[in-house]
């Protein structure tokens, strides 16, 4: 069936293609990358609320989870603690830039497979330490699976997937990032009474979904831009053909030449990226990674158990709300698969807000009111604590966590942008090292004030996305500039401005060479 993508400006040039199987493999396979992702978000929040974990490596904190009268906003105070989540992402960050240039030089596919490798290595680390060094250097080197995963997929199914379903497809990222957050949450509950090795199952259960994307990656296509971008130009039709399902490709395969050609004009794309006419999709990615995780979401995914144990829950039963919270994270999802490509972005952004702050705030004034530094909240007021998280992972689900991603991997030209989407992932690295290290000390000396410091950075994100941020649905990756960036109120300036600058630059040249 043919494509037809409408843009806010007018028709798009209609590309041939059909949703083949191909291309389902290769988003299935891909996305496994997110699966990696999402497990370790989930595992190491549940693991650090194990206390054969927490006696293993962490005593400190073990011994004062059982003092009679802990303090609720406090026992689980303590850098190191926070350093075992939050290590992964400074790897993450560095890895980033190194995985911008092996998806230039190499392709996505490699990219993705030196992902899972990294991401192996670590698991064997982590599972199998016998001291706290060990289990950090593991972290790392997870650290740089996630890195390099985190850059390579969300480009690569951008890329892969026709322009009127890309939004459906790329979230399949998120969607996997979820299902590995669930998982990891069953699986902590199903071995929290696994003593004392229960902990060690579910970190060396990490390893499938690394083995998953190592092996399927084999199975997979590299993307036509990809191919074509490093002069692989016969192969990167071939490809093309395949993945669209007919043979007619070539006002697509034009598009994507055209692009490289330019890109290749380029021979330093981070310094064409800090130029003037970049300065609108850089800004985007990297506000969009910064909003995501100051939602507070990496808050609540990441210590949910420990969250839970706070407001009263006890052990067992704060790890069985973490696979509550997971699987309306995972369902909540497809309602961003199914709405991305027809409500548009900014409208589930927008919607989301409201959600999350009134969430928030009910969570700050209930905590506020009833939570003292000991004792336990009533069990209606926890209940609703645990109801009100699930109403926020459901709108963030379906609307930052996704287009996070999927908004900076389908923004920027070809030209700069494996370099520009490095500094999206590195942002979200940065910012969710920084929540990581952070939030149970926050926890402590804000109390509740933590969740209206979250809400307050809610309200400025609905702003944003309101009066910044331009709709994307709908248009092919190669022609954002001139549909999206030139048309928008704001964005436009940075380009029709640049335009003016040549133009007055070019009338004081002329004189002189007449």
């Amino acid at each position: 069936m043919p494509a037809v993508v409408i843009a806010n400006t007018g028709d798009v040039p209609e590309f041939e293609g059909k949703i083949t199987f191909n291309v389902i493999l290769c988003v299935v396979i891909a996305a496994c990358g997110g699966l990696m992702f999402g497990y370790d978000i989930g595992v190491s929040g549940g693991v650090t609320a194990m206390d054969d974990f927490l006696k293993k490596f962490f005593y400190e904190v073990w011994e004062r989870k059982q003092h009679a009268h802990e303090n609720n906003y406090c026992k689980y105070d303590n850098q190191k603690l926070q350093l075992f989540t939050s290590s992964l992402y400074v790897a993450a960050l560095i890895a980033s830039f190194i995985a911008s240039k092996t998806c230039s030089k190499y392709g996505r596919k490699p990219t993705m497979q030196l992902a899972s490798i990294f991401f192996i290595i670590g698991v064997a680390l982590t599972t199998f330490a016998v001291n706290i060094e060990m289990l950090i250097f593991g972290r790392l080197h997870l650290g740089l699976g996630v890195g390099f995963a985190n850059q390579a997929v969300p480009l690569f199914l951008s890329e892969l997937a026709p322009a009127k379903i890309r939004g459906a497809l790329n979230i399949s990222f998120q969607l996997f990032i979820t299902i590995g957050i669930l998982i990891a949450n069953v699986v902590n509950y199903a071995v929290g009474k696994i003593h004392p090795y229960g902990f060690r199952i579910s970190l060396g259960i990490a390893g499938v979904p690394a083995l998953m994307l190592c092996l399927g990656s084999l199975a997979i296509h590299e993307t036509p831009t990809s191919l074509i971008e490093r002069k692989k130009v016969e192969e990167g039709r071939a490809v093309l053909k395949k993945i669209r399902g007919v043979d007619n490709v070539d006002r697509e395969y034009d598009s994507i030449v055209h692009a490289c050609e330019v890109a290749s004009q380029i021979t330093q794309p981070y310094h064409k990226l800090m130029k003037r006419e970049s300065r609108p999709p850089l800004v985007i990615a990297i506000v969009m990674q910064v909003f995501q995780q100051f939602t507070g979401i990496n808050a609540i995914m990441f210590y949910a158990p420990v969250l839970f144990q706070t407001v009263g829950f006890g052990s067992d039963a704060a790890l069985l709300s973490s696979v509550i919270t997971g699987l309306v994270n995972v369902l909540s999802t497809f309602v961003s698969v199914v709405l991305v490509d027809r409500v548009g972005r900014r409208a589930l952004l927008l919607e989301a807000c409201v959600q999350m702050f009134i969430t928030q705030c009910i969570i700050g004034g209930i905590l506020m009111k009833d939570l003292k530094i000991t004792g336990n909240l009533p069990s209606g007021d926890a209940l609703v604590v645990v109801i009100m998280v699930c109403v926020f992972v459901a709108g963030f689900a379906w609307s930052w966590g996704p287009l996070g991603w999927l908004i900076p991997s389908e923004t920027f030209p070809l030209e700069t942008r494996t370099a520009g989407f490095s500094f999206a992932v590195s942002s979200n690295m940065l910012c969710t090292f920084v929540i990581a290290q952070a939030f149970l000390s926050m926890l402590c000396h804000l109390r509740s004030g933590i969740f209206f410091f979250f809400a307050a950075w809610i309200v400025v994100m609905g702003l944003f996305a309101l009066f910044l941020l331009p709709e994307t649905k709908g248009v092919p990756v190669d022609e954002m500039v001139d549909r999206v960036w030139k048309q928008h109120w704001f964005w436009k300036r940075f380009f029709n401005d640049e335009q003016a600058v040549e133009k007055r630059e070019t009338e004081m040249i002329r004189p002189h060479l007449i």
